[in-house]
């Protein structure tokens, strides 16, 4: 197994429903806590949403594991933030057989 180098901070954070005043919601995403990260390229493509090209990259990243229920546990449809960066988390499983890491395969979208 590689070493890991956790040496990227990121902002786990989910997505909540808030009122928008006319019996609808909206989504709002609040911040759940800061986890450092390991982060690395997967592979990437460009596909169009709307007839707008869209280059949507993968990425592999793992961060310490926290306890089943923990806020601090990464779970799918939650998202990592990096400044203006967003990675859409779609998977998450054990790294290691100890459990002391959590592998999160995740999506980076981009409007070209």
């Amino acid at each position: 197994m590689k070493p890991l180098h956790l040496n990227r901070r990121l902002v786990l954070e989910a997505p909540t429903r808030e009122s928008d005043g006319a019996g609808g919601y909206r989504v709002v995403w609040a911040p759940l806590g800061a986890l450092w990260a390991d982060v690395k390229a997967r592979s990437g493509r460009e596909v169009s949403q709307a007839g707008v090209p869209v280059s949507r990259m993968g990425y592999a990243i793992c961060v310490r594991a926290a306890p089943m229920g923990s806020v601090e546990r990464p779970q799918p449809q939650q998202r990592f933030r990096d400044g203006a960066r967003v990675y859409s988390i779609e998977t998450v499983a054990e790294r290691d057989p100890q459990g002391r890491y959590l592998l999160c395969l995740t999506q980076e979208e981009l409007i070209v």
